[in-house]
């Protein structure tokens, strides 16, 4: 469809050359003129809510994937990772750009994620959260923000083909470490978390039992 077409251009634009790409751009990208963009989405803001729903759609529905799927539909996951590039990308530069559509967008990551990471607590897959709305904000910006170093350290348009390359090196560094930390933990003992809870003056209800 149409407007498919064109969303999924300014996908690729956006996360190109960032918001400021304009709408006569992403419409030869997408082959069309820029009245049928707007046609469809109204103004480029209106084309960006659009791409930010879509975006998170796709990866809320992945996500859930890994947090309640088995072993080897992680790795079927690692092993397509590029496919995922353009939605990263265009993620990074949501955070980057801020402001109230930027900062909706993290807002929702992190709702997203704490849905999907309930649903691998119900399935027996994660462990239950003293705090699940701030384990949920925790892993949202410690795992976008690897990303979002890397794009900092760029200057002007980032090539998708560079973004899909980077993304499977950061994979290829970071996944071993990354499962052992979750799976194993940090620290020998429950000490740090213990003396932190009575350091709290409120400490999250709920809490697991040792």
């Amino acid at each position: 469809m149409t407007a498919e077409r064109i969303r999924d251009a300014a996908i690729l634009r956006f996360g190109r050359d960032g918001f400021a790409a304009g709408l006569r751009a992403i419409a030869a990208d997408a082959g069309v003129t820029a009245g049928l963009v707007v046609h469809h989405f109204g103004s480029k803001d209106g084309l960006r809510k659009a791409c930010d729903v879509y975006v998170l759609e796709v990866i809320r529905s992945e996500k859930t994937k890994a947090t309640t799927g088995s072993p080897a539909g992680m790795i079927a996951q690692l092993a397509e990772i590029e496919e995922y590039a353009p939605h990263a990308l265009y993620s990074l530069r949501s955070m980057q750009a801020g402001g109230e559509l930027g900062n909706a967008f993290v807002e929702q990551m992190c709702a997203d994620a704490e849905t999907y990471l309930e649903a691998g607590v119900q399935a027996g897959m994660i462990r239950p959260s003293r705090d699940p709305a701030g384990r949920a904000r925790y892993l949202t910006y410690q795992g976008m923000g690897s990303l979002l170093l890397w794009m900092s350290l760029r200057q002007g348009p980032v090539e998708l083909d560079d973004f899909r390359t980077e993304l499977r090196r950061l994979s290829n560094e970071i996944t071993l470490p990354a499962l052992e930390l979750f799976t194993d933990g940090l620290f020998v003992d429950r000490s740090m978390l213990d003396e932190y809870l009575l350091y709290v003056s409120d400490p999250p209800d709920g809490s697991p039992k040792p």
